[in-house]
């Protein structure tokens, strides 16, 4: 009798990835990195073709496209690549500048100079982003970091020319008055919303513009406005009060760069290490579950505003005491809290990706400014690219059917990006 050995059919060995191809299968992924640089990417794109058409001279040239394809095109290359020049000049290190020191030409500062209005740019940034995040983590919307950046910046700036101190003690009131203005600022509508139910979104708002009116109202006082001014400006802020600078007094950057990161790295382990951090999250990813384990929502909706008011405060106080003023003004603070909301998005609520998101900002704010008066390009395009930017970070579905990602990755990115709202 004879067996009949059946062979059972295997199916053919995959060939293994190489490190090369699995990385840049990884990289071509929509994960987290991958889509915020190519969020960048796009809104330089469409930044490039808003600047070719506002430029009357080149769009001239596309009258005869047809004709002569190379003018039009030519021209619009050359008017966008001077005006992202312009911008890298302005913002991060200028080519020119580094070749004169070399040769012995031109000064160190001109090369640290583009480096310095960016890291002065990104300071308060870092704050209020940070103020606006750490309230996302635990479930609220924080809208009124601009209104808690104006009460900091109220308080910090009367410490710094009301009281008389020693240089160190004085500037170091003048930052914790800074911090306790907004933390107050932040109070308000964190206890009406735990103990009422009151949303914090209307409540931010409404004191936005209590805190505007009341920074126009009292710079107008008698003690708090200049003696030898008839405009709405304050006294200025006592030397003593004021932040050093780091690299001399013609470079603006000031040790204000420092207190942010350390403040990054201290809301980093407050999240991630603190019990006060893990009912936080816990809070803010589900009240109700958190309530029934015992952590007190009340406290928790609290606990966070006053914290993320302060660090709003201490943005606004940066505003004085470090080298953008030393004066209260109606506009002192400028947009510092509404910008916060943006860092806070494109850094996806992580305080080192917030840290990050506000030099990319405090980059572009830098930057726009040599743009436009080197290239005569609106300043009012570095707003449209931070919009831009933020928009493709808010839809990660879209820069992936842009670029073909990997929809798997892009998925469980668009929901990693919607805790904490």
């Amino acid at each position: 009798m004879t067996t009949t050995a059946t062979e059972e059919k295997k199916a053919p060995e995959q060939p293994k990835e190489s490190f090369a191809q699995a990385f840049l299968h990884g990289l071509w992924a929509a994960n987290t990195v991958t889509v915020t640089i190519l969020a960048v990417v796009l809104a330089l794109v469409i930044g490039g073709i808003l600047i070719v058409v506002s430029d009357p001279d080149v769009m001239a040239k596309y009258g005869y496209f047809t004709a002569r394809p190379g003018d039009a095109l030519g021209s619009s290359w050359e008017v966008v690549g001077d005006a992202y020049a312009s911008l890298f000049k302005g913002s991060v290190v200028d080519p020119a500048a580094v070749s004169a020191w070399i040769s012995g030409e031109g000064g160190w500062e001109r090369v640290f100079a583009p480096i310095s209005e960016t890291l002065t740019y990104t300071t308060p940034l870092v704050f209020t982003g940070l103020s606006v995040a750490l309230a996302f983590r635990g479930g609220l919307f924080n809208i009124g970091a601009q209104g808690q950046a104006i009460v900091g910046v109220i308080l910090a700036a009367l410490a710094g020319f009301l009281i008389p101190l020693p240089p160190v003690v004085h500037l170091v009131v003048a930052l914790l008055a800074g911090a306790l203005g907004g933390a107050i600022w932040g109070f308000i509508p964190g206890f009406l919303k735990a103990r009422t139910g009151a949303h914090e979104v209307i409540n931010t708002i409404m004191l936005n513009y209590v805190a505007l009116y009341f920074l126009t109202w009292i710079i107008v006082q008698k003690g708090v406005q200049n003696p030898d001014r008839t405009d709405a400006i304050s006294k200025p802020v006592d030397s003593s009060a004021q932040l050093p600078r780091l690299l001399g007094d013609n470079l603006r950057v000031h040790a204000g760069i420092i207190l942010a990161v350390l403040v990054t790295w201290g809301v980093a382990w407050l999240l991630n290490r603190s019990t006060l951090g893990f009912e936080l999250r816990a809070v803010g990813n589900n009240p109700d579950a958190s309530r029934t384990a015992g952590i007190s929502v009340t406290a928790t909706y609290v606990s966070v505003m006053v914290i993320a008011g302060a660090l709003a405060g201490l943005g606004g106080a940066n505003m004085v005491v470090g080298s953008t003023a030393d004066a209260l003004t109606p506009l002192v603070v400028a947009q510092i809290g509404f910008d916060g909301i943006l860092v806070a998005l494109l850094g996806r609520v992580k305080p080192w990706g917030v840290a990050l998101a506000a030099l990319l900002f405090g980059a572009l704010r830098a930057g726009g400014n040599t743009m436009q008066s080197v290239s005569s390009i609106s300043l009012e395009l570095v707003t449209v690219l931070q919009a831009l930017i933020v928009i493709f970070i808010a839809a990660p579905a879209l820069v992936k059917a842009i670029f073909r990602l990997r929809a798997a990755r892009a998925a469980r990115l668009s929901t990693s990006l919607a805790k904490g709202w």
